[in-house]
């Protein structure tokens, strides 16, 4: 090629690139988590936060918690007041999907823009390290002896946690919709059921106990995914004799009536975020597993996750 030609095309694309970061650094995200702090949407929220701000893909980003029912109040404040505007970003997930179909909510995940699916986070089953439980027999049998009295602790009621619990209790030969389930709005306040011996067991993200499972204070007894996961002891249920698994995956939502422009501005920043090293390193930190799918294909990825969500609900008699 003509070094003349070779040299222009270096100029355009020069240009390009140096207009694409600019782009990207105009975003000053305002990033709502539907939950209270220390959840697994916390948390998703404050990385999204961390990373797109040391990578240079957006000059500000803060974080906004508006916990209750399952992330729909969240949802339905922010499909009211984000309009088009591409700085509001709102995190969700499968728990979000149920709570929207158990809690019959107005407001759904039609109603907002999907960006990305992020990542799978391994739910894990806990009791405290005081239980006479030691492994996840002892909690099929103790469920089998008194389905009521064996409480269970974890997040918004219809969510991936709940649904968990209902099919271990399922999984024992009791009625998943007997079911004692509390449910907590953030990590922090289940963690404090757990450590307080209010609860017989916990489900939750297994990034948000890992602390505590590492420590002692917590003995983890199964992890929900289908296949052992490197640095995690606990085995999966399956593995262990226990035909459940669910993955509980965390994503990305931007304003409803966000535009076409601003809609691939958006699946750009998040396709360089999840390429970084940065946002790599905070997976492993964590505990999660890299999850992503870009936009388009998690919109068709969210259509047969509702549908499939709403089935196990109304088996488990947890939806109309």
């Amino acid at each position: 090629m003509h070094k003349l030609v070779k040299s222009v095309l270096g100029a355009g694309f020069a240009v390009a690139l140096s207009a694409g970061i600019a782009s990207a650094q105009e975003f000053e995200f305002n990033i709502i988590a539907p939950a209270g702090a220390g959840g697994g949407w916390d948390g998703a929220a404050r990385s999204i936060q961390e990373v797109m701000v040391a990578t240079g893909q957006a000059r500000s980003a803060q974080v906004v918690n508006v916990p209750g029912a399952g992330g729909t109040v969240g949802l339905a404040q922010f499909a009211a007041s984000a309009g088009a505007d591409p700085n509001q970003l709102l995190v969700g997930g499968i728990t979000m999907v149920g709570a929207i179909i158990s809690n019959a909510s107005p407001v759904s995940l039609d109603q907002v823009t999907p960006i990305a699916r992020l990542t799978g986070d391994p739910l894990v089953v806990v009791v405290p390290s005081s239980s006479s439980i030691q492994t996840i027999d002892d909690l099929l049998a103790a469920a089998k002896a008194d389905v009521g009295g064996t409480i269970w602790a974890g997040g918004s009621a219809g969510g991936a946690d709940h649904m968990l619990a209902a099919l271990i209790t399922e999984a024992a030969g009791e009625d998943p919709a007997k079911v004692n389930y509390v449910a907590y709005s953030g990590g922090g306040e289940a963690l404090a059921a757990m450590l307080g011996g209010q609860v017989t067991a916990g489900v939750s993200g297994y990034g948000e106990w890992q602390g505590q499972i590492e420590s002692g204070d917590l003995r983890a007894l199964a992890i929900s995914y289908p296949d052992p996961i490197e640095g995690i002891e606990a085995q999966p249920l399956k593995a262990q004799g226990v035909d459940v698994e669910l993955v509980n995956w965390r994503a990305v939502f931007a304003a409803p009536d966000v535009s076409d422009e601003d809609k691939a501005r958006l699946s750009a920043a998040f396709d360089a975020m999840v390429s970084s090293d940065e946002w790599k390193e905070l997976l492993v930190a964590r505990g999660w597993t890299d999850y992503y799918m870009p936009a388009d294909e998690f919109s068709a990825f969210l259509e047969k996750e509702t549908e499939s969500v709403r089935g196990v609900l109304q088996a488990l008699g947890l939806a109309q």
